[in-house]
């Protein structure tokens, strides 16, 4: 199997690449192919595991088929995204006690599991209110388990896959899940009109095993133990971390260039409820794009990842600039030629371009930032940043839920301002893959 491993990596990368170990450990160099399948099928699996379990899709559908209150279905997103970012100083801290930090992702993933199936049991046993909170209740420990994993992550990235090839590892296990998403997506098509509990409830289940099946895989990487500095008290170390926004420039400058590049997934819900105004089907509609969102990360993630291991910076400028032109012309589309929305093609079109610029943010900023720390600074790197990203998405999310009364276009036109400014503040970036 390992020398399975060694062919399959010289084949993808050219001699040099493979060789590339400047910036992790020698012993760890010898591991980095079977590393490199190991964390690609893990994370492959949890990104599908997502994709089964869609906030925005697959959740809300199972709140509405048990009777909760519509009022629950507003807190999905936000406790699935911030609830994963917000307590990750404190989360880091914790890991930090751990000089072999897989073991903190292994653990996250089987919490993850464990919730969803979990949500699948309480929807099939309560109904109303009280499945609805115990859902939302579940969600918020499958979250903290999200952040854990995060954390974990980057760190054991960082120490066991080398610079010149972490970005396609992103991208190939983006791609693999955005395969899964298209077959979801087709898949909702044949349940868009129905409202069985067990077939979410099935999905749900499918989910958890593939988390188990990941954390199995993951508990087979070969790190290395690393630093564990800070780790005896986690709460004063974590919070001591907060100065690192004051005292380094350069994290400070990506945090906020991030911040900006939030414009790619807030818009995203403003283009669906758009396309829902444009279109008599909505469950078909809703489907379609979940299908077109998994074609989008299918095709466009490798080239991302290629792309970030030459330059993450430029990937994320490109991606800013991409998201926001595509508002800036969508807004004109609105203002000049409305009827075009009611053309079939036009907003699928949109979404999917808006899909692989957000694919190209996220790999961009997620390279960026494994790359630009070393060792034991990279967990706290991570941490720093989702913390500080995780206040500004809720913050973001409620300035445009405020400026959605004056309209979708109000909306997007900002997010694309949003977008250029952050695009700018990339370019003052420094390049860190060299």
């Amino acid at each position: 199997m390992h020398k399975l491993a060694d062919d399959l990596h010289q084949k993808l990368f050219n001699e040099e690449d493979a060789r590339a170990c400047k910036d992790i450990d020698g012993s760890a160099c010898r591991e980095v192919p079977g590393n490199f399948f190991r964390i690609i099928v893990s994370q492959g699996l949890t990104k599908i595991g997502d994709a089964v379990s869609n906030p925005k899709i697959v959740l809300p559908a199972l709140l509405t088929a048990v009777g909760a209150p519509l009022a629950l279905i507003g807190l999905l997103v936000p406790i699935r995204e911030a609830g994963s970012l917000v307590p990750q100083l404190g989360i880091a801290g914790y890991v930090r006690q751990f000089a072999v930090r897989k073991w903190a992702w292994v653990a996250g993933s089987v919490i993850q599991g464990a919730c969803i199936l979990a949500m699948a049991i309480a929807a099939l046993l309560l109904t109303g209110q009280v499945a609805g909170w115990s859902i939302i209740g579940l969600l918020v420990v499958f979250s903290l388990a999200r952040g854990l994993c995060s954390v974990a992550s980057k760190d054991v990235l960082g120490k066991t896959i080398p610079k010149p090839q972490r970005g396609r590892l992103n991208g190939w296990s983006s791609s693999l899940a955005g395969a899964v998403t298209i077959a979801a997506g087709v898949g909702l098509f044949s349940v868009s009109d129905q409202q069985h509990v067990w077939v979410y409830c099935a999905l749900l289940a499918f989910g958890a095993v593939l988390w188990w099946i990941a954390a199995a895989f993951y508990s087979q990487v070969d790190e290395y133990e690393g630093a564990t500095e800070g780790g005896a008290n986690a709460l004063t170390h974590a919070l001591s971390k907060l100065r690192l926004l004051v005292d380094d420039r350069r994290l400070r400058h990506f945090v906020i260039t991030r911040s900006l590049l939030l414009c790619s997934a807030l818009s995203a819900p403003y283009y669906v409820l758009l396309a829902s105004q444009h279109s008599q089907a909505l469950a078909i509609t809703t489907a379609s794009f979940v299908a077109i969102s998994g074609i989008a990360s299918l095709l466009s993630a490798p080239f991302w990842g290629l792309f970030a291991d030459r330059s993450s910076r430029q990937v994320m400028i490109m991606a800013a600039v991409v998201t926001a032109l595509l508002g800036l012309v969508v807004v004109s589309i609105s203002h000049w030629y409305p009827a075009l929305f009611s053309l079939a093609w036009v907003l699928p079109g949109v979404y999917f371009v808006l899909t692989i610029a957000h694919e190209g943010v996220r790999l961009g900023r997620k390279t960026y930032i494994v790359n630009m720390a070393e060792g034991n600074q990279r967990t706290d790197y991570v941490s720093v940043s989702n913390t500080l990203i995780g206040f500004m998405l809720l913050f973001m999310g409620g300035v445009t839920a405020w400026l959605s009364q004056w309209g979708l276009m109000v909306v997007i036109a900002v997010l694309s301002a949003l977008g250029l400014l952050g695009a700018l503040m990339a370019r003052a970036l420094p390049e860190v893959e060299r």
